[in-house]
């Protein structure tokens, strides 16, 4: 569900799929084909979110902003079930593992991937095209071409599944 507040209201792109039982609150830009699951909350309530094309948000995922800031996700990002965002940007082809937790103003940079359950400090960046694990994250290793290709892979079902969610919807059972 979309909701107004504070004079804000979300916008959401050509052939992007949000769930009804998300919450998506105030100033929050969510580019095409991107899939916005079930039991997501976005709040753009004292902060701006800004979301690129081709971005999967997975279920139970939490975003929100600094006050006053924009957090920018990038392009063909995927953000696993479970992750807590509360930071300041993430940049294009990134992974966000499941349960992991971006803390205030913390940055990605382009094609990294962060592991399932990963802690990014506040404030700490996050190299391009770096695999980083742990509590609080660290590098572990390069991103690899063969990474790119299964991740690549794994976004594509998303913009798929996102089609096939507004074509054919929910239906409640009784």
């Amino acid at each position: 569900m979309l909701y107004r507040f504070d004079g804000k209201q979300p916008t959401v792109g050509k052939d992007t799929y949000v769930s009804e039982l998300a919450n998506v609150i105030g100033d929050v830009v969510i580019g095409d084909n991107c899939y916005v699951g079930h039991g997501v909350i976005i709040r753009g309530d004292y902060g701006r979110i800004e979301i690129g094309s081709g971005t999967a948000v997975e279920e139970g995922v939490i975003i929100h902003a600094p006050p006053g800031s924009t957090q920018s996700i990038g392009t063909k990002v995927t953000i696993g079930h479970g992750a807590i965002l509360h930071g300041k940007s993430i940049g294009d082809n990134v992974v966000i593992g499941m349960g992991a937790t971006l803390s205030i103003v913390s940055e990605i940079g382009e094609g990294a991937f962060v592991a399932e359950g990963s802690v990014v400090k506040a404030k700490q960046i996050i190299p391009a095209k770096v695999v980083v694990a742990g509590n609080p994250a660290t590098i572990v290793r390069a991103a690899t071409e063969k990474d790119e290709e299964l991740w690549n892979w794994v976004k594509q079902l998303y913009i798929d599944l996102a089609k096939k969610y507004l074509a054919e919807g929910m239906e409640p059972v009784k």
